[in-house]
């Protein structure tokens, strides 16, 4: 009797996930018929062009994308689009010595987004998503420096424009 509630509840639980279209448990809920994404090319638009980083910031959202579903990336006709341009590429002074120096610089990118379902148009959205890193002052933002603080921006930036469209918290 026990094993045949069991079995009941979770005939029950599955019925109800899936009658709402796809849902997992790290919060994503995308419609059962949406199959394919597009993430265009997000140009860098900034004042300060940092060579490579709008290439970068596209791979890195497409790859948080389908690593997280099990949506298919497409170069066009997506049901669900990515599309937009790096706005904001900035390094200003944080904190001072006593000397007036800088101590600290921060690394701000700001990355406009324009995300579009085909499939449920109230899900649209036009939206400036922002993140930054600090680092000594003493220190030149190129190699290491800047690669570390790019994954550390993009991996933020990417994970909230993935919340906003598809993680409906």
């Amino acid at each position: 009797m026990r094993i045949f509630k069991l079995l009941l509840l979770t005939l029950g639980l599955s019925l109800v996930c899936q009658s709402c279209g796809f849902y997992s448990f790290n919060g994503i809920s995308i419609d059962s018929n949406i199959e394919t994404f597009q993430v265009n090319f997000f140009q860098n638009e900034a004042a300060i062009v940092e060579p490579g980083i709008d290439r970068q910031f596209t791979f890195a959202l497409q790859d948080l994308i389908q690593d997280q579903t099990n949506l298919s990336l497409v170069n066009n006709g997506g049901e669900l689009l990515y599309e937009g341009e790096i706005t904001e590429y900035r390094i200003t002074p944080m904190t001072a010595t006593a000397d007036q120096r800088a101590a600290q610089n921060r690394l701000t990118i700001s990355v406009m987004v324009r995300f579009s379902n085909k499939n449920k148009e109230d899900d649209d959205f036009e939206r400036r998503f922002s993140f930054y890193h600090d680092y000594p002052a003493n220190e030149q933002m190129t190699g290491s420096r800047l690669t570390t603080a790019l994954d550390e921006i993009f991996t933020r930036i990417t994970q909230d424009v993935f919340n906003e469209s598809l993680a409906k918290w």
